[in-house]
């Protein structure tokens, strides 16, 4: 049974049909929609360009019992059920993938006009607000406020980034990479307030706490996202700090026959000596195929199957194209490749020589070669690594 039906559920149930499961596959989704892709939310939904989110899976041909609109409550492990809005489901083993939800901004539940960005139903929510060309708030200077802000500047909206930290993905990223970012807020048309953090929102403004009154048509809540387990409570699950599930480097958890994967799950990383919680679509799509040959048992003479990738995301803003991988806590050198006045350029990571994490705007093939590296381990050539004629892979030391 897989708890769970965003990506990382669904791949899940697809690994285990892939890799030879025959017997019965029961798949529990919260939403009533048929499950979806999320990076589309954040622009084709919202303005109106996608066609379809769908997964383009046949769950009747890949025969899973598709249970949608169906809230899971609670988890027995001793009596291998699982508590559900429609009554309790047995389970022989079962996969957690319940994802994570957004952070909501305090004081702003039931205040008309403020809106998330995580669900099908948000972006449909959304969708009109940026038709009418609302006066648009947005709360977080993170990857999602960028995308929305992004696709709000598309439909012709004034918008408006609040964020209380000093720079764009202050969290994220280094103070020195993000501060070109800074300049493409304003490139956009879109104005960036730094230090400034909401008091309070009202019908039609955002009132900040130095007494600044912004008007709002809308307001969207970027504010980050944390891992969807307080239904886990009492279960005997472990937990982390950050209320993910605490799963092993074979994604299996602290009580018997129960694994999970994507959003909801930390994981032990050999690669970067420390655990990581990973919110990003292409952790929940590499995930599940760990989970699935796990779950089937471990042939003769062979180890369960370890999960320690090489983690990437990518994000879409303002014109350009960013994408990431690697792990760049413990790097003891940053290498730049390019101007980041350009319109192209990659940051890389070193630690003892190795590369452990790239940023590369606009420049996939830097991308595409520096995971691999990452991967490898490979020693770098700092001088020549600081070439961006250089293709990435022949800089190695």
């Amino acid at each position: 049974m897989v708890a769970g039906a965003g990506m990382a559920g669904v791949q899940t149930a697809a690994a285990l049909r892939e890799q030879g499961f025959t017997g019965t596959l029961t798949l529990i989704g919260a939403e009533p929609h048929q499950p979806y892709d999320r990076p589309p939310l954040s622009k084709a939904v919202l303005l109106g360009t996608a066609e379809n989110s769908a997964f383009d899976v046949d769950f009747e041909e890949l025969r899973v019992d598709l249970r949608l609109g169906c809230e899971v409550l609670g988890l027995r492990p001793g009596d291998h059920e699982l508590d559900t809005e429609a009554g309790p489901v047995p389970y022989d083993v079962l996969v957690i993938a319940t994802g994570a939800e957004p952070v909501r901004l305090p004081g702003t539940e039931g205040v008309p006009g403020v809106h998330l960005l995580r669900t099908l139903d948000d972006a449909e929510r959304l969708r009109p607000v940026l038709a009418r060309q609302h006066d648009v708030v947005v709360v977080g200077a993170g990857w999602i406020g960028a995308e929305f802000a992004t696709a709000a500047r598309e439909a012709g909206c004034a918008v408006t980034v609040v964020e209380a930290g000093e720079r764009p993905l202050a969290e994220a990223l280094p103070a020195e990479v993000t501060a070109p970012m800074a300049a493409w807020y304003a490139e956009a048309g879109v104005t960036l307030r730094t230090h400034a953090r909401v008091e309070r929102a009202e019908p039609g403004a955002v009132v900040l706490d130095d007494g600044t009154r912004l008007p709002a048509g809308a307001v969207v809540v970027g504010i980050g996202a944390r891992p969807a387990t307080a239904w886990l409570a009492g279960s005997g699950v472990a937990l982390g700090a950050r209320g993910e599930v605490v799963a092993d480097r074979h994604l299996m958890t602290s009580v018997p026959d129960v694994y999970a994967v994507g959003d909801c799950a930390s994981f032990p990383s050999a690669r970067y000596g420390e655990r990581l919680l990973v919110h990003h679509w292409d952790n929940a799509l590499q995930g599940p195929r760990t989970v699935a040959l796990n779950v089937l048992g471990v042939p003769a003479g062979h180890a369960p199957a370890v999960y320690d990738p090489v983690p990437y995301f990518w994000s879409e803003q303002f014109g350009r194209f960013v994408q990431y991988a690697g792990h760049h806590a413990g790097a003891d050198r940053t290498v730049w490749r390019g101007d980041p006045a350009d319109p192209s350029w990659s940051v890389c990571w070193l630690r003892e020589s190795r590369l452990v994490a790239l940023l590369a705007v606009g420049r996939p093939r830097d991308l595409t070669q520096g995971r691999r590296l990452i991967e490898a381990g490979a020693p770098m050539d700092p001088g020549l690594l600081a070439d961006p004629a250089r293709p990435l892979k022949s800089a190695t030391a």
